[in-house]
């Protein structure tokens, strides 16, 4: 699938969202559900914050897109993800009818798209949504990256936290 530069846009959005969820302790996962250059939802995780398992980003963002149009049918739109959707976003994905997924890395332990299942595509399943993974791959891998690295620093007796003055 071509990746358009308004999915790289919203993808850029989708990033400042992932930065969001940093700020507030959350694994950096951001999303951004949009109908051309339309965007209809900004989310962040907030399984933390909320004390939610179900609060990804994907959710958060397809729940408000949904409200916003009055219908849980999301065809039409694309959305745009930091991380591979899990099994429990891609099945979201699928039973809302979205077009399409953008996301930047693959997630080698619940990636639901390519890496250990191949949900969005399944001819079983009643509706497919296309998909194209690495959409600024190298700036959510950073995201991701330095907060598990400043995570770990915090859970390391004497060791300094980055930025901590």
């Amino acid at each position: 699938m071509q990746v358009e530069a308004t999915d790289i846009a919203m993808m850029r959005l989708a990033l400042e969202q992932a930065g969001n969820a940093a700020a507030l302790g959350e694994v950096p996962v951001g999303a951004v559900v949009y109908r051309g250059e339309e965007v209809l939802a900004l989310a962040h995780n907030r399984r933390e914050t909320w004390a939610d398992p179900t609060a990804h980003a994907e959710l958060i963002a397809m729940r408000e897109a949904a409200k916003r149009l009055g219908t849980w049918r999301l065809d039409g739109c694309r959305l745009a993800v930091t991380l591979e959707p899990c099994p429990m976003c891609a099945g979201a994905l699928v039973n809302s009818r979205l077009d399409a997924v953008f996301y930047g890395i693959t997630d080698p332990k619940m990636g639901c798209v390519e890496t250990l299942h191949h949900l969005l595509d399944t001819p079983a399943f009643n509706h497919r949504v296309a998909w194209q993974g690495g959409v600024l791959a190298d700036e959510s891998l950073a995201l991701l990256q330095g907060f598990f690295h400043a995570r770990r620093g915090k859970d390391k007796p004497g060791k300094p936290t980055p930025g901590a003055g």
